[in-house]
Parts: C-alpha cells; structure tokens; sequence
C-alpha cells in the first residue's frame, strides 16, 4: 500500500473509531428507561449504569496514552477496538444491572485507549501541518457530530429493538476497524521504553477519579457532603505525589518538562475552559427540547445537530486557512468569541421561539468551538515529539474531561439555583408536592401529574418559565466563559509560531521546550 492511500485509510478508521464512543456515550441517556424497566436497578444502580464508563475513561487516560508511546498506538487501538466490542457485547445482554455496570466500566477501559491512540497516528500519518490541522479538525468535528448523533441514533433503535441494541450496533462497526486497522494502519511503535512504573499508575488513576468524582458529587448533592471534600483533597494529593514522581524517573508515564512549552500549556488549559463552556448546554438542551417542549428524544437529538455541524466546519474548513493569515491565538480566540456571540444569541430561546430562529446561533456557537477546539488539539499534538504525542493526547484528553465535569456541575448548580428561587408555583400545591417540585423540571411534572387537571397545568407552566430562567443565567455564565477564553488565548499563545517546527527524535526536548 502506498504512502497516500496508508495515511487517508488511518484518517478514515480513526474517523470511524471515533464515532462509536461518543454515538454511546449519549445514546446511553434514551437507553436508561427501557433497561430499567427490564432489570429493575436501584437509584444508585442507575447512577453508577451512567457514570462507569466516563470515571473509567477519566481515570485511564494518562496511563493508555503512556502504554500507546512504549508498546505502539497501532497495537493499542486495535487492542482497545477488540476490548469495546466484547464489552458492547456484553453490556448488550447484560442479564443483571450489576453486570450492566462492570460492562461499562470495561467499555470505559477500552475508550481510554481509542482518542490518544487515534490523536497520535493522526499525528504521524499527517507531517505537512495544514493537512493535520484538517485532520484534527476534522476528527474533532466527527467527535462532536457523534455526540449529537447518539440520540438520533438510540431514538431510531429504541424504536424498533430492544435496550440492548443502542450496544450492540458498536459490535460491527468496531470489527470492521479492528480488520482495516490490522491491515492499513502503520505500525508505530515508539522509542520511549521502559517499564510503566507501577506506582505513577494509582497516583494518576486516583489523583483523577478523585477530582472527577468530587466534582460530579458536588453537581448532584451539593457542597455540603463531607465525601466531596475527602475525595478532593484525596484527588489533589495524589496527583501533586504523581507529578513529583514523574520528575524523578528516567521513562516517566508523562513528561513534565512538556508543560515549560507555553504552546502546550496554554493549549491543554484552553481546551478545559472551553469545555467548560460547552459541556453543560448538551444537557440543558436536551432538557430543554423533551421537557420544557415536549419534544421526542429522537426530535431533540435532531434538533441538535446544527451545533454539530457547525463544529465540523469550524474545525475542519475555517480553521486551517485562517491560522496561516491570523496565526494560532487569532484563530483560537475568534473562535472562543464567535462561541460566545452564540450562546449569548440562546438568550433569545423561550418556550415559544421557532427552532428556525435557534438553529442559527446553535451552528454560530459550534463553528467558534470547532475553530477553537481544533488549534488547540493540533497545537498540543505539534508542539510534542511524535513519540510523546500519545502522552500529550492523553493529557490533552483528561483536561477535557475535567472542564467538561467542571462545567457540569457549576452551569447545573447555577440552573437550578436560579430554578428554585424564581419557581412560583400556583396557591393550593400541597407542600410535599411543591417541595418535590422545586428540585428540578422533570420532579415538577411528574409531581403535576398527580395533582388536578387545572392546578397541573399551572405548576408545569410555571416549573417551564422558570426552568427558561435559569437555562438563560446558565448560558450568560457560558458566554462569558467563552469570552475570557479568548482573551486567556491570546495572551498564552500569543508567541506560538503558525507553523510549529518538528521535534520529532528529539529526546531531550530542547527543540520543543524552546519555542
């Protein structure tokens, strides 16, 4: 197989890989009432049915992109292709919910290894950097417009298959790249060797699972349970313990000196405040489309794809040419702003606004992100030797995941306090009822539907308006996120060149370290 048709075949089963944990990860939501009513899980069953996989995810993503550099990324997806389809298999015929719950935990094993793997054979198949940039763009793009299709996809199964089905489609489409990768991808096994030294591995697994889960338990419980305190300082001291390791071992699980090259940095950060930003409205839309209007999981997740969409582009189209005529931060921070211009347009959305009015600033928010999002993604990946680019993708990737938590619990706990002190139920709701109703939109109509006829409609009418509230202040706290990303990029990579020089089989990092 020639050079050409080697590398475009790795960008399309990267492509495909990347689709099938992020379709999963929301076709999951629709999911949960089918199996529920099948294997009856406990409230707390449901919570871990959900959470599993992305504490798994999180946890590993240090550790499998220091695996990819020592044993190849080319033999680690392909590993990690293997594994989520046996998992996909399993969880799809889970007979118990404990068994569900292990299922995806060993799904969010295997989804460690699938991004910094992909990120760094894209990485190495893509030298000339405005063919990466696109590339990165473009996976980046595929990732985003997954997470959109995961309802639509789930909406469509569910309508016609039972539970486990929304699993078992990721079977096929994981043998399929299993059996190209064998065959078309390069083999890349890497120059940094050594052992994985077994105590950095629990320092960052646990460093980040505890902030993960301080940050989730904070979002669902608030700040007044003293495990989210024990598991944060817990969190924070293992990962202070495995930095300081990484410092003192000739093959560390990450380099650290990476962090002294300010496009690296200013990269990673970027990427957590924007995810920040972004990672909360998946939720309140989604919200806002089946239970303030109604719609049908399968419309909502139509409903949002122009975002996905719009990120594709931005990432894919507009990014690369740009960053030749604005340089790097420009680019990033035009993007943040176009974003922020976006969500401050969803302040326009009420209960009554045509979706052909909202569309607009949706596919406006999501080309700012998909430029944004790209440069950094591309920037982390070339400001780092190749063979350190599965190490820098998994750190790349962890700080995704802790903007993206982040983001969830404070825009979620800014919703619902403004929420609960704007609702103004109706006189006549019985206290229990109206205490059950300002916990959330969705406990206010399942609580209105056991009340009158009359009185129902006022509490879902009012839990509606005052649901719109605090969506609104939400989306203000996102756009101004937004907006001081793009000033943080400007500054932090303002000196970061547009085309990056290679440091490739520079063991010592003074190429990078320099810029």
């Amino acid at each position: 197989m020639n050079t050409s048709a080697r590398k475009w075949g790795t960008f399309a089963i990267c492509l495909l890989v990347a689709l099938v944990p992020n379709i999963d990860l929301t076709a999951l939501n629709q999911a949960v009432p089918h199996l529920s009513a099948d294997l009856h899980p406990s409230s707390t069953q449901i919570l871990w049915i959900a959470d599993a996989y992305g504490f798994a995810l999180a946890g590993l993503l240090i550790t499998m992109g220091g695996i990819g550099d020592r044993i190849g990324h080319k033999r680690l997806l392909l590993i990690g292709t293997a594994l989520f389809a046996a998992a996909s298999a399993v969880t799809a015929y889970a007979p118990s919910a404990e068994l569900l719950i292990a299922a995806r935990a060993v799904l969010g094993v295997a989804g460690a290894t699938l991004m910094p793997s992909c990120l760094s054979l894209i990485r190495r198949a893509f030298a000339e950097p405005k063919e990466r940039t696109m590339a990165v763009g473009a996976f980046m793009g595929v990732a985003g417009l997954a997470v959109g299709l995961g309802p639509v996809v789930g909406g469509a199964l569910l309508d016609h298959f039972w539970w486990g089905s929304v699993f078992l489609i990721n079977v096929p489409i994981m043998a399929v790249a299993l059996v190209a990768g064998a065959v078309v991808l390069p083999g890349s096994r890497s120059p940094v060797s050594g052992r994985l030294d077994l105590i950095s591995v629990p320092l960052s697994v646990g460093g980040v699972l505890g902030a993960v889960y301080a940050i989730k338990e904070a979002a669902a419980h608030g700040l007044d349970q003293p495990g989210i305190y024990v598991s944060a300082v817990a969190g924070v001291l293992a990962l202070a313990a495995f930095l300081v390791r990484q410092t003192r071992l000739d093959e560390p699980l990450i380099d650290v000196r990476l962090f002294r090259n300010a496009a690296f940095t200013g990269s990673v950060a970027t990427t957590m405040f924007a995810m920040f930003a972004l990672v909360a409205q998946s939720l309140i839309f989604s919200l806002f489309f089946q239970l303030a209007l109604g719609w049908s999981p399968l419309k909502a997740g139509l409903a949002g794809l122009p975002g996905a969409a719009g990120a594709m582009l931005g990432g894919a189209l507009l990014a690369p040419p740009l960053i030749g005529a604005l340089g790097r931060a420009r680019v990033v921070a035009a993007g943040m702003l176009l974003a922020a211009c976006g969500f401050a347009l969803y302040l326009t959305f009420g209960l009554h606004t045509s979706y052909w009015a909202m569309a607009p600033a949706m596919l406006l928010g999501g080309i700012g992100m998909g430029m944004g999002l790209t440069v950094t993604g591309d920037t982390v990946l070339a400001s780092v030797p190749k063979e350190r680019s599965g190490a820098a993708s998994a750190i790349s990737e962890t700080a995704t995941e802790l903007g993206g938590a982040l983001g969830m619990a404070v825009l979620g706990s800014v919703l619902n306090a403004v929420y609960r002190n704007v609702l103004d139920l109706p006189a006549g709701v019985p206290a229990p009822a109206a205490a059950a109703a300002r916990d959330s939109l969705g406990a206010a109509l399942q609580t209105a539907a056991g009340l009158p006829d009359a009185l129902a409609a006022q509490v879902g009418a009012a839990a509606r308006d005052a649901f719109v509230d605090g969506m609104h202040a939400a989306l203000v706290c996102s756009a101004g996120c937004a907006a001081l990303v793009a000033v943080f990029a400007l500054v932090t990579l303002r000196n970061v060149p547009k085309v990056i020089p290679d440091a490739t089989g520079d063991p010592d990092l003074e190429k990078v370290i320099s810029l």
